[in-house]
């Protein structure tokens, strides 16, 4: 005589769920395990509260506030994980799967005792790229301990990609590469006027006044950041060429200026201040001046970053992607001359 079948677990209903085209093991609090023990990713469901986050906050920021919180973990090939994004994104739930899910998360009356959001996760109030609004964004993602993004960007504090001439040359040279790329496209030379916007730790001003003898604003909306590049140019010799200003970019007026760096910034604009982004730098600029703009861009017919996302709501507030075609449409407009696309 044979038992009755055991009742499937967390484990088992999530990889129902997810279908054999997901090869990923899942473990829960409950003891259940299932999925492929050869996965290259094991998610482990800690808590209850991780069914109760996903369902009151269905796709990806249900998952994400569950990991944030503690209440998910992932093991394995971090690659791996990412991979699995898009399959999992696409998923929906069924009547039958959810009613399972909202059991095994402690019934309907569960699901109205949801936990607030982690404390990390942003909110930014106002109108969307308001001054306000943007210098708290910042601060959400930028105002965070100098010794933490040492630790993740090197002795050099560049929060933007490197030029490499080969993989032997070292993180600290291939930065140098690129701000000398940069020194260079602008045409820099001694008692030229540069403005950084979006300055970071200052890395783009010192390079310039120390190997091009230019006088250089930076201005950023971190006063972290402005904090820590003031001691990074004092201690490299450079307070009488390099000012450090704790400013939105609409806030500068002490134009004229030869030349115009933006290394980085540029996804914190916003699409609808685009105009008006490229038309303040036209403004500040002599007519004989130059712009670089460097940003992360989007294939046309990209979605945008989503705002119910990770990515908006605990790394990058606000942050949107511009597809290169409305950029350099937009810098035409303003009266400037587009000369270089890379």
């Amino acid at each position: 005589m044979t038992g009755a079948p055991s009742t499937p677990g967390v484990a088992d209903a999530l990889t129902q769920l997810l279908g054999p085209r997901v090869p990923l093991r899942v473990t829960a609090y409950d003891g259940s395990d299932a999925g492929p023990r050869e996965a290259a990713v094991t998610l482990e469901v800690r808590s209850p509260d991780a069914l109760r986050r996903a369902l009151t906050a269905p796709g990806e920021l249900g998952l994400a506030r569950a990991y944030v919180a503690g209440d998910l973990e992932i093991h394995g090939d971090l690659y791996a994980a990412l991979a699995l994004r898009d399959q999992i994104s696409g998923l929906a739930l069924r009547p039958a799967a959810w009613a399972t899910l909202v059991r095994m998360a402690g019934g309907a009356a569960a699901l109205r005792r949801v936990p607030e959001p982690p404390p990390e996760e942003s909110r930014v109030h106002g109108r969307r790229h308001s001054r306000a609004r943007d210098a708290a964004a910042i601060s959400h993602h930028y105002d965070v301990s100098g010794e933490f993004y040492r630790l993740l960007l090197g002795p050099s504090m560049t929060y933007s990609c490197a030029v490499w001439r080969d993989a032997s040359v070292g993180l600290e040279a291939a930065q140098e590469a690129k701000y000398e790329l940069i020194s260079r496209k602008l045409g820099l030379r001694p008692g030229m006027r540069l403005l950084d916007v979006g300055c970071g730790w200052g890395g783009m001003v010192i390079h310039a006044a120390r190997h091009h003898g230019v006088r250089a604003l930076g201005v950023t909306l971190s006063r972290e950041q402005a904090d820590l590049a003031r001691r990074r140019v004092a201690d490299a010799g450079l307070s009488d060429l390099v000012e450090i200003r704790l400013s939105d970019y609409r806030d500068v007026h002490d134009a004229p200026f030869d030349a115009i760096s933006s290394i980085g910034m540029f996804e914190h604009v916003g699409t609808a201040h685009l105009g008006e982004y490229v038309g303040r730098m036209h403004r500040l600029l002599l007519p004989s001046g130059r712009l670089l703009n460097h940003g992360i861009s989007r294939p046309a017919g990209q979605k945008g970053i989503g705002r119910r996302g990770f990515i908006q709501r605990y790394v990058f507030p606000d942050g949107e992607l511009q597809e290169i075609g409305r950029v350099i449409s937009a810098v035409q407009h303003s009266g400037l001359e587009v000369r270089h696309v890379e």
